[in-house]
């Protein structure tokens, strides 16, 4: 179905579509001692603590139009956070023009979007490697909505609000709608990949690609970052404190990691 921005569809009822976005973020980080690992852990929950995830949560339901409800939020011990909020319909700026637009969505100052219910999650999940001194920090977002509007118009500012360094993200329209003839409509907008809804100068720092089953409606693409700066990963210190088969040894590692995060698969080497 082709429709310009100015076209919409007229529904008989409610849009009863519902859009699921899944947005997983990957930071990492060598932690040589158990120190440095419970040090980093330390950073990862005061960086991205309960009261943190529900500041990000509300900016997407500001973005995405949504009037908060409630708010359920928890640290956990020794490490962990999640929060979920519950929204609704909520007044709403301006009538979008750009309702099936496939662009970049917008910051928090630019709320153009309306929605009617919804759910917004997230969960963070601290880990580290047992024996190689690689520390891992995951988190999840999920925002799912009911409606004509998508929620990967929040994806460019939940990518902007994490430091990241792998990103794998899916996106899944279900159920059906119908037309005022009474067509079913089993998705209400163009979309070819996630990627149209990410801005370029986000895309030229990763490497992507896509695994998207079109006649289902489920679209996923995955993101790593291409340039590796071996001091964004060492905590507490520089690459000049170690030597050069240290530094050989690390990146190694660390690539390893990552590669095999990426490619959803142990590597050997």
């Amino acid at each position: 179905m082709k429709l310009t921005d100015q076209q919409r569809i007229e529904l008989h009822g409610f849009n009863n579509l519902t859009k699921s976005l899944s947005f997983n973020m990957y930071d990492i980080c060598y932690t040589k001692t158990k120190e440095e690992r419970e040090a980093y852990i330390e950073y990862i929950d005061e960086q991205y603590n309960a009261d943190r995830l529900t500041h990000i949560l509300t900016n997407v339901s500001d973005i995405i139009g949504a009037h908060v409800l409630n708010v359920a939020k928890q640290d956990y011990e020794p490490q962990g956070a999640s929060v979920t909020v519950l929204v609704s319909e909520g007044p709403v700026v301006e009538v979008p023009k750009e309702s099936f637009a496939e662009s970049p969505g917008p910051l928090p100052d630019n709320v153009v979007l309306q929605l009617d219910k919804s759910h917004i999650t997230v969960h963070t999940y601290p880990e580290y490697h047992p024996n190689e001194g690689i520390s891992t920090f995951r988190a999840d977002i999920d925002v799912s909505t009911c409606g004509e509007i998508s929620p990967l118009k929040a994806l460019n500012y939940l990518i902007r609000s994490f430091d990241t360094d792998i990103m794998t993200i899916d996106f899944r329209v279900r159920g059906f709608t119908r037309d005022k003839n009474g067509h079913k409509l089993f998705i209400d907008h163009d979309i070819s990949s996630i990627q149209n809804y990410i801005p370029d100068d986000i895309k030229d720092q990763f490497h992507m690609f896509d695994v998207n089953v079109y006649q289902e409606n489920i679209f996923h693409t995955k993101c790593k970052l291409k340039e590796f700066d071996l001091n964004n990963y060492l905590f507490g210190y520089t690459k000049d404190k170690l030597s050069e088969q240290e530094r050989d040894d690390i990146t190694e590692s660390l690539t390893l990691e990552m590669d095999e995060i990426f490619y959803g698969k142990n590597i050997l080497n």
